[in-house]
């Protein structure tokens, strides 16, 4: 909305609608003044740190120009006979859609927190309030809850870390169908996933010693009826004289009793065979193959690469006709030290940025983004029923009012996008730009390795529209060219993002 200033009494001898030459004079010299004030301003605060202060001095130039600018167009501009003065912008339209975007919410998540029962949950640190307890308190009714209740209102959770080849609830389609309003499971296509993967859990960065084993290759297999072919898979390798050290309960030589990870860091190749082949079901067999400095050799979700911390650092067994190549690649890399040396290089150099995005993502705890994800859906509703501009035009541009977070936070921060440079660049600097200007620490600082946290410095590695599962974010969603993002935000008002740094 453009506001108005009330006309003047215009004064004696300006009756014709013209301005006087006094004032035009005024107008004229209006640049030099404006000149020498910002270097009298920059002059005083020359013994201060001038890239703090840069910032202010242009802003109050430009709030002193434009105040200016705006008196003489509202005692001199007229049109016609009516005296009629033209709108004068006081605001610009950032400022403007900052107040008329703002949205009233009918509930202070800060007073009144989330809450869910069935689960009792150990103090966890989050970007909003989040309880959890057993029952119910009395006169607050839940948000979610763990249990059966089909309370109208209360959305129904679902969380495991079982794979749905043995737990057929744990298929996201079928818990839809059983009235699960939200799915936490191992698949990034869930509503919230649960991996086995974490920077606490795991010292995926641990140094590496010395390959002393003669054996090729150690297993850890205690489940001997998997649905899978992993134990047909170990006995053909074995007949490909692939030497096997099995210390868990299936075709075992050698005694269990020993520390998993201590012992497999001995050997250059792990069997990583999980007991199902989903996509997305990761487990601990595979991580501790990474902790360990092994080269994983992976029977289970067909999409393991996506977990890879480099594009060589894994070989896949993805049916029974990759035994026999796979064998031969173990070989091959065990007698040449440079090549398996390569295959590793990752514990030096570091993972790669898909592999930091997907861990980063448990930096957050499975509770705390449980809470985030209620949270959103109960704004949006208050959002979807509430007026809102989302955008502001004038003169020949618009522009738009954008929000964004970082994944794993709650509260959204603006930003702004003009017509003419609806970009993903545009976009993409402009969240890098209003983060960097917040000195933004982002959730997965404390949580990595030191040895990869980096400097201060943020850099993006995905954008993308909130909502969106784990999957869509990190592996499948983009927006293809310019134009799809420019249709987006503008079927979207005040679309919403999430960013993900690494």
């Amino acid at each position: 909305m453009r506001e108005r200033i009330p006309s003047r009494d215009k004064p004696a001898g300006d009756q014709d609608g013209c301005s006087s030459p006094s004032r035009r004079k005024w107008s004229n010299f209006l640049p030099l003044l404006v000149f020498l004030v910002v270097v009298a301003e920059i002059t005083l605060l020359g013994r201060l740190d001038m890239a703090k202060n840069a910032a202010m001095v242009n802003t109050w130039a430009h709030t002193f120009y434009t105040s200016s600018r705006a008196s003489i167009n509202t005692e001199n501009d007229v049109s016609g006979a009516d005296s009629v003065h033209k709108l004068v912008e006081l605001d610009s339209c950032e400022e403007w859609l900052e107040r008329a975007d703002t949205v009233n919410y009918t509930r202070d998540l800060g007073k009144d927190p989330i809450f869910i029962t069935g689960f009792e949950q150990e103090s966890i640190s989050c970007s909003l309030g989040c309880r959890y307890g057993y029952t119910a308190e009395s006169g607050k009714k839940p948000d979610a809850t763990f249990s059966l209740s089909h309370d109208p209102g209360v959305a129904r959770v679902l969380r495991s870390m079982e794979s749905s080849h043995y737990y057929s609830e744990n298929n996201i389609d079928l818990a839809r169908r059983r009235g699960y309003n939200i799915v936490m499971t191992t698949s990034l296509s869930s509503d919230v996933p649960v991996g086995y993967f974490s920077w606490a859990e795991y010292d995926i960065m641990a140094p590496m010693i010395p390959k002393t084993e003669k054996s090729l290759a150690a297993a850890f297999i205690s489940n001997c009826g998997a649905r899978n072919f992993r134990l047909e898979a170990l006995v053909m390798l074995e007949k490909m004289n692939i030497t096997i050290d099995s210390y868990g309960g299936c075709h075992r030589n050698r005694d269990g009793r020993v520390n998993k990870v201590k012992t497999l860091k001995r050997y250059k190749f792990s069997l990583a065979f999980e007991n199902s082949n989903e996509e997305d079901y990761v487990t601990e067999k595979f991580f501790q193959s990474l902790v360990a400095g092994t080269i994983p050799v992976v029977v289970g979700a067909p999409n393991i690469q996506e977990f890879a911390p480099s594009p060589h650092s894994i070989l896949h067994i993805r049916e029974l006709s990759d035994v026999g190549p796979v064998a031969k690649k173990m070989k091959y890399l065990a007698g040449n030290p440079e090549l398996f040396n390569n295959s590793l290089r990752w514990k030096y150099e570091g993972p790669s940025d898909s592999f930091k995005a997907l861990v980063d993502m448990a930096a957050v705890h499975s509770s705390c983004r449980l809470c985030i994800y209620v949270a959103t859906k109960i704004r949006e509703r208050d959002e979807r029923i509430q007026s809102r501009p989302c955008r502001c035009t004038r003169g020949v541009g618009t522009v738009y009012h954008l929000f964004v977070r970082e994944r794993g936070r709650f509260e959204m921060e603006s930003i702004f996008l003009r017509s003419d440079n609806l970009t993903l660049n545009a976009m993409e600097s402009t969240v890098l730009q209003k983060f960097q200007l917040l000195n933004h620490v982002p959730v997965w600082k404390k949580e990595r390795p030191e040895v990869l946290r980096g400097r201060d410095n943020l850099k993006i590695y995905k954008v993308y529209p909130v909502g969106l599962t784990q999957r869509q974010a990190l592996y499948t969603f983009r927006f293809h060219e310019d134009e799809d993002f420019r249709q987006y935000v503008e079927r979207n008002p005040c679309s919403k993002f999430e960013v993900i740094f690494v």
